[in-house]
């Protein structure tokens, strides 16, 4: 039973260590304006990820399809480098994802489709994207207030 626990965890460390770092592949699905699927060009199963450092739009949210729709436009079936940084709780590769040498959270956020995310009193790493948006009305800023997905979320369930 130890030696099965020893070997489970050998396993899963091992798995992780790999499942880190930076590999290139092509855009196989988009889930929503901030997750999308890779399918790495060293093989494996294709690779669940959220871009690190937006938070678009819930799908069911408004600006939810249109945001979906702009990165399958800008990214699917595309090939990307990705650096995953970390993972979330639903098990998604959190990673910084460059299209053609340019930051795709970045994009994502300067035209108006995902907000900078946020963290307490940290605008986060696209303020200064976000601020453009805002102020050119782009997206999901063309009018009024739109609501963070968090508190969608927190309304409605996840």
């Amino acid at each position: 039973m130890i030696l099965r626990f020893f070997l489970l965890a050998g396993f899963l460390i091992a798995s992780n260590s790999h499942a880190k770092g930076s590999f290139a592949g092509k855009v196989s699905f988009v889930s929503d304006g901030d997750t999308l699927w890779v399918q790495p060009d060293s093989g494996g199963p294709p690779r669940k990820l959220r871009i690190d450092g937006i938070d678009a739009p819930e799908i069911c949210q408004t600006g939810g399809a249109a945001s979906r729709e702009m990165l399958a436009q800008r990214a699917l079936h595309q090939r990307v480098s990705v650096t995953v940084r970390r993972y979330d709780t639903y098990g998604r590769g959190l990673a910084r994802i460059q299209l053609d040498g340019k930051d795709l959270g970045a994009q994502m956020v300067v035209a108006g489709q995902a907000w900078s995310y946020r963290w307490r009193q940290n605008p986060g790493p696209y303020a200064a994207e976000e601020a453009v948006a805002r102020q050119s009305r782009r997206g999901l800023f063309a009018t009024g207030q739109p609501e963070l997905p968090r508190g969608f979320r927190k309304r409605h369930g996840p």
